[in-house]
């Protein structure tokens, strides 16, 4: 078993069951995807708003990093099962490029497995590390690839302040072009949108300016975020390191809801559906299409 330390945590091999998990009512509206991937447990980008820091995920501590060593051998038996082909996603849980994916390459090993089985692919990332896989992403988009950009903050600093271990948002941004470029369809997720810190109209505004400067082909957009036990104590501890005062909006504001609303909700909704028009981006994805011939029912 490989374990490494590190100052922020640990690195160590597991063991999966499975590697390729069903999304309820597949595809699913907002990225068309059928089935979820995590290649690892545990993320390096250390964002502080990160869902999946959740209690409900049952991962101990997400600073230490968990490498699924069986992964390829599951992936390969899974996807040789599947009579139906639909989107898989990498990054549901996780980065599939944060930093120690450049060891590993097993995100790089997955795509070529998805290759040869000839499945439609979207990445959810924030990491310029994808660029690395440029020749396997134009192979995979013979039958649908999408690589998606999560970017919440126009300012550079602001971005290394919430998303510490991830490139800043301008580097992003260029890969948005060059994947495009590269004829991989590319854009932007602009979410989580964090209430007192990002949710003002400025910053929807330059986002949808840049991506439409680097040429995203898409922006979906989602005014909020969420919080839940085990990541909204992470949450408000970093708030209270970085932004001093807003934890107590916060509490005042949500308590302890669920979904957290940016202020304004339907006024910034509304602007940054306005500003997209105004530029020609779609607040929509080109889903994946089976090009494959449906089997007759003999008894129609």
């Amino acid at each position: 078993m490989l374990i490494i330390s590190l100052i922020l945590g640990m690195i160590k091999s597991i063991l999966a069951k499975t590697i390729l998990s069903k999304v309820k009512n597949a595809p699913e509206p907002f990225f068309g995807l059928s089935y979820n991937m995590n290649l690892y447990r545990g993320c390096q980008h250390a964002c502080i708003y990160c869902d999946s820091r959740s209690s409900v995920y049952g991962i101990k501590n997400f600073r230490d990093i968990e490498i699924k060593e069986n992964a390829l051998e599951l992936l390969e038996k899974e996807l040789r099962s599947k009579r139906v082909k639909g989107t898989i996603s990498f990054g549901s849980m996780n980065d599939p490029y944060m930093p120690v994916d450049q060891q590993t390459e097993l995100t790089r090993d997955a795509l070529k497995i998805i290759n040869r089985y000839r499945f439609p692919v979207h990445i959810i990332t924030k990491s310029t590390n994808v660029l690395r896989d440029i020749d396997l992403l134009q192979q995979t988009s013979k039958t649908y690839a999408a690589v998606s950009f999560s970017i919440t903050a126009a300012n550079v600093k602001l971005s290394k302040i919430i998303e510490p271990g991830a490139p800043v948002s301008s580097e992003r941004f260029n890969a948005i072009r060059e994947l495009n470029k590269s004829g991989v369809y590319s854009g932007m997720v602009l979410t989580p949108v964090l209430p007192f810190i990002t949710d003002s109209k400025e910053n929807i505004e330059e986002l949808v300016q840049l991506a439409n400067e680097y040429e995203a082909k898409y922006i979906l957009g989602w005014m909020g975020m969420t919080q839940r036990n085990g990541q909204r104590e992470y949450y408000y501890r970093e708030l209270d390191r970085l932004f001093p005062g807003i934890k107590a909006k916060y509490i005042h504001q949500f308590g302890n809801e669920y979904f957290c609303a940016a202020r304004d909700f339907k006024e910034l909704e509304k602007h940054f559906y306005h500003i997209c028009k105004q530029y020609h981006i779609p607040n929509q994805m080109e889903f994946f299409e089976s090009k494959e011939p449906e089997q007759l029912n003999l008894f129609s």
